[in-house]
């Protein structure tokens, strides 16, 4: 589904990712660890299209995701569409005044039905249990809620795979607890999942294929979760991120 070859990204004079070189295909769920500042969030934005690469290629279901791709709204639409983004912070992400029009946001914009618009809300409502805050205003909610009230905008669109950076921050151990497993459910239902975390323990329930970024911006392993036990210094030094 995703393919990236080669690529670089730089900020000003200084590399955010460097050399990167990876294959993802359609229903895998993995994660992604590093140091901070090791490229996981540049990665993430990549491919979702918000920047570009300084170099190397992105293939998006065997289209070259370029300016000129980005710019004919139909491609730029339909990889939006497929790969659903929840940012690291939710209050960059939420700004309709209720729940309920933040959940309806984006299959609006999709020229839904309004009664499909309507059951896909209450079908969010109802898999993340906010059901109660539906006619809240999003940015007096806790951070908790805030996080699913995000990743209830990504899911009424219905993407094929679900981009999450840093989703366990902040978060109280029973939202944690919930929020794996909603991602659980929804790979078993054949979403894609994209985690960048540093929780080891919370990586191991949801993720089954490991990308381990170091702090000059490369991919310096790219294994099964189940091989991770045959690297103990690897294993060892995911634990102290």
């Amino acid at each position: 589904m995703l393919v990236l070859q080669h690529i670089h990204y730089a900020y000003s004079q200084s590399d955010s990712l460097s050399d990167i070189s990876l294959t993802i295909n359609a229903g895998e769920a993995v994660a992604f660890m590093g140091p901070n500042g090791s490229g996981k969030s540049t990665l993430f934005k990549l491919i979702n299209g918000l920047i570009q690469p300084s170099a190397g290629q992105y293939y998006f279901k065997d289209q070259l995701v370029d300016t000129r791709f980005l710019k004919k709204p139909t491609q730029a639409t339909a990889l939006h569409r497929a790969i659903g983004f929840v940012f690291q912070n939710s209050d960059v992400q939420l700004f309709n005044e209720t729940v309920r029009a933040e959940l309806a946001f984006g299959p609006e914009q999709m020229g839904l039905a309004p009664d499909v618009i309507q059951q896909r809300v209450n079908d969010c409502l109802a898999l993340l249990q906010i059901e109660k805050l539906a006619d809240r205003v999003p940015y007096q909610l806790s951070g908790g809620e805030k996080k699913l009230v995000a990743l209830g905008s990504v899911l009424t669109m219905n993407p094929e795979m679900i981009v999450l950076d840093e989703p366990f921050n902040g978060l109280s151990a029973a939202y944690q607890a919930l929020l794996i497993r909603l991602l659980q459910q929804l790979n078993a239902a054949g979403k894609g999942i994209l985690i960048a975390s540093h929780n080891l323990a919370q990586v191991k329930q949801v993720a089954k294929r490991l990308v381990v970024f170091n702090e000059n911006h490369q991919v310096t392993h790219d294994l099964p979760l189940t091989k991770l036990k045959q690297k103990p210094v690897l294993q060892q030094t995911l634990a102290l991120l």
